[in-house]
């Protein structure tokens, strides 16, 4: 079963280097994040995930770790993320840190060991062909730059070698199964680095890549559920309120190997896609037709969502949570392609849902994506990660050094939006996520665990909801319309928009949401 505080919870995504810059230098900090934690608890966050802080090349943003157990000096010290974890414990916020257990840095001391000729105890801690010019089935490899004769296999980037869990059905000799001695070692030594930072305060970890860990693994997973399934034994028994969330998207299995929640991710074309980044789909590209299911002008259908969510949620929520998010470091900002009351529309329906809701960082402002050249492996997702906007001041608010020592450039536009042009302003975004959050705390019946019926999901029509006693309902059309519920004697207590009782039907102006009870 899932940690029992999760029911509760809603997170703040923070990409650290983006977030608040304290001493000038152009990067977010840990101080940064301390300074802003009652704004973060003020929106109705109680926990955080913070992206990769660790010591690392950045050659992909902290993802390729260089030291496990060391903060990265341009964020601070292991001294501020302890002192981070206990000024956030005071104001009752959780945190998890992002835990790369796929792969390192080729700079960390581990790969360093295992690259040299003579074998050392960390010759199996990665995977290594044996022959310089041996290949490996469908994984890309590296060769030439290593004393040891092989080639190493990667998980992602050039710069991230793939630390060994073994193999589910080895087919060369150099292929280890995954319970000979190195990959075993390998699993300990991600099992050690989590008991580190659990220790020092850390309430757990978001897990970057977690269904990647045995190689050849088979459509089910088994071999790295199994891998995960052995660490979560581990955490009952030494952390057992520590909570796991998995960049999986696969609930099923995610939760089935230990997981407390997976995320509902913008992969492919999936349902999750349809409902904010429809331009995403068949290969679509941004600024193409749209047909996302929050914009005003769609045909408002959630049949591709809501058949891939349904059948994880029956299937899974006994067993953990599935985890809706506004955006990540990795998705377009929703921004891109909707308007302020498109987002409403969106989060108000994204943060009602079952499960443990996350929020990416100035998405609560309508942060935009912006068009700037790649930085540290971003890519296209570089855009998703530009400095939180806090006000009218020098950088927005975010850094007080000079423009040209910013992380990423801000948004330049007149009329970028910052918390402090929303704050206090009741129709803004900034201050509709508050309350939506704030009637999520205050309704057990809207938290985690629990449930959820369709009551109606036709396309063109609005879609209404059950969650325990209260009836929820959104028109995300621009035009007024009667939902499909029975509202006589109910009382609404929560709306967007318009919404009214009228001879026992819900009445819903254009782009409206109502709950009532």
């Amino acid at each position: 079963m899932p940690a029992k505080w999760l029911k509760d919870t809603v997170f703040y995504e923070i990409y650290p280097q983006s977030f608040y810059d304290t001493n000038g230098d152009g990067i977010g900090d840990i101080n940064g994040i301390i300074e802003k934690l009652d704004y973060i608890k003020g929106l109705g966050c109680n926990a955080l995930w913070i992206n990769p802080c660790f010591d690392s090349p950045f050659k992909d943003a902290g993802y390729d770790v260089r030291d496990y157990k060391k903060v990265a000096p341009r964020y601070g010290t292991n001294n501020d993320l302890y002192r981070l974890f206990h000024i956030a414990h005071e104001k009752g916020i959780r945190v998890l840190l992002d835990l790369v257990p796929g792969h390192t840095s080729e700079e960390h001391a581990w790969f360093q060991e295992s690259k040299k000729a003579n074998p050392t105890a960390y010759a199996d801690r990665y995977i290594w062909t044996s022959g310089w010019f041996q290949g490996c089935r469908n994984i890309p490899v590296i060769g030439g730059e290593a004393e040891r004769n092989g080639t190493y296999l990667l998980n992602f980037f050039k710069c991230q070698p793939a630390l060994n869990y073994g193999f589910l059905k080895p087919e060369e000799s150099w292929q280890m199964p995954v319970d000979a001695p190195g990959p075993l070692a390998t699993r300990e030594a991600i099992k050690d680095v989590m008991r580190f930072w659990l220790s020092h305060g850390c309430d757990g970890f978001r897990v970057d890549m977690a269904n990647s860990l045995v190689k050849y693994d088979d459509e089910n997973k088994s071999a790295t559920s199994a891998v995960w399934q052995d660490v979560r034994r581990m955490l009952d028994a030494e952390f057992p309120d520590a909570a796991m969330v998995a960049e999986w998207s696969c609930p099923p299995q995610a939760l089935r190997a230990g997981y407390d929640m997976d995320f509902y991710l913008d992969w492919g074309t999936n349902g999750y896609g349809a409902l904010m980044r429809d331009y995403n789909q068949a290969g679509k590209k941004p600024g193409d037709a749209d047909n996302s299911y929050f914009r005003a002008a769609s045909t408002h259908d959630m049949s591709k969502f809501l058949g891939e969510y349904m059948a994880w949620y029956a299937d899974t929520r006994e067993l953990g949570y599935i985890s809706l998010i506004t955006c990540n470091h990795d998705t377009t900002r929703p921004a891109f392609n909707m308007s302020p009351r498109e987002l409403k529309l969106a989060y108000a329906f994204l943060f009602t849902m079952p499960g443990v809701p996350f929020l990416y960082y100035g998405d609560e402002i309508g942060m935009r994506y912006l068009d700037v050249p790649t930085k540290e492996g971003g890519y296209t997702r570089t855009g998703s990660r530009t400095p939180m906007q806090w006000n009218r001041g020098k950088n927005l608010g975010f850094s007080e050094g000079c423009a040209d020592s910013l992380y990423l450039p801000v948004d330049p536009a007149p009329d970028a939006p910052t918390v402090e042009a929303q704050a206090g302003d009741p129709d803004s975004l900034l201050e509709t996520v508050r309350a939506i959050l704030a009637l999520r705390h205050a309704q057990p019946d809207l938290q985690a665990d629990a449930g959820l019926e369709l009551l109606c999901a036709e396309p063109g029509q609005p879609l209404v909801y059950r969650r325990g006693s209260l009836a929820l309902a959104v028109n995300a059309a621009a035009r007024p319309m009667e939902a499909a519920l029975d509202a006589q004697g109910k009382q609404i207590i929560f709306a967007i928009g318009s919404a009214e009782e009228k001879d026992g039907r819900l009445q819903l102006g254009a782009q409206s949401f109502a709950v009532l009870k």
